[in-house]
């Protein structure tokens, strides 16, 4: 679970630089090549609010280039649990863009790390400036919050009729979750609400994975998920989320209807 490494790998702004000491704890100290021409990064310079900073990851893989991208590990060096997801890619779909929207505690590098089909891993970074992200107050009170919990919606971008059935696609997964960072304080009661929140999500597009995420506290309220991909022609985009109290959530959607 993401969150149970966090304590370890604390550091606060302005102290020395956590990134080689998480490369250890999370990478095992494996070798960071070069990812500029891997890896793309995109955050705003200076978010407008903490909670829901937006972030795109972007392989940036040359056509004729005969590796893929097998797994994308989002850190956020700063973060009380700086590991915030982990996504391995369906090694048929060719995912080649994802954003979603996550929490940032203070001033921060956050990197970028891409695991390619040669077995090596290689990073890039971009710095943001925001502050108090974790513990901002969740946007919905707790019984909307209840009443919404494992709801999912998908959205295509692409219609039918403008990508033939083997073309790129864009399409978007959201889920009514608190995420809960556990560094909330409940406004009435003064008390810390506990840590609750999506750690595993899976998509596939019929029966062959589109991609798998591994979250923690780090990931916004709601969830929000949007990925570019190439489809084999399937009929259906199915899902399957798990929170940390054991909730399963599932929903299958036809690819021609946005079931909104």
């Amino acid at each position: 679970m993401l969150v149970a490494a966090p304590l370890a790998l604390l550091a606060a702004p302005g102290t020395t630089d956590p990134w080689p000491g998480l490369v250890q704890d999370i990478f095992d100290n494996r070798p960071m090549n070069d990812g500029s021409d891997v890896i793309g990064i995109e955050m705003p310079v200076r978010a407008e609010d903490a909670a829901i900073v937006p972030v795109t990851l972007r392989s940036k893989l040359s056509p004729g280039d005969s590796r893929q991208v097998r797994s994308i590990t989002l850190v956020i060096d700063q973060n009380p649990a700086p590991m915030a997801a982990k996504f391995q890619l369906g090694p048929d779909a060719k995912v080649s863009e994802i954003s979603t929207r996550v929490r940032v505690n203070n001033y921060t590098d956050v990197h970028a790390v891409a695991e390619l089909s040669d077995g090596k891993l290689y990073m890039a970074k971009t710095y943001v400036k925001a502050s108090g992200g974790c513990s901002a107050p969740a946007a919905k009170n707790a019984d909307e919050a209840k009443a919404r919990l494992g709801q999912m919606r998908y959205r295509q971008f692409a219609k039918a009729a403008e990508e033939p059935a083997s073309g790129v696609r864009e399409a978007q997964i959201m889920i009514g979750h608190p995420n809960n960072s556990g560094l909330q304080m409940d406004q009435i009661t003064q008390l810390y609400v506990p840590a609750f929140f999506i750690n595993e999500l899976r998509l596939w597009q019929d029966d062959s994975l589109v991609l798998t995420m591994e979250g923690g506290i780090s990931i916004s309220e709601d969830p929000n998920i949007r990925f570019t991909y190439v489809s084999n022609g399937a009929k259906h985009i199915r899902a399957e989320a798990k929170d940390t109290e054991g909730h399963v959530f599932q929903r299958e959607w036809q690819v021609d209807n946005s079931g909104m």
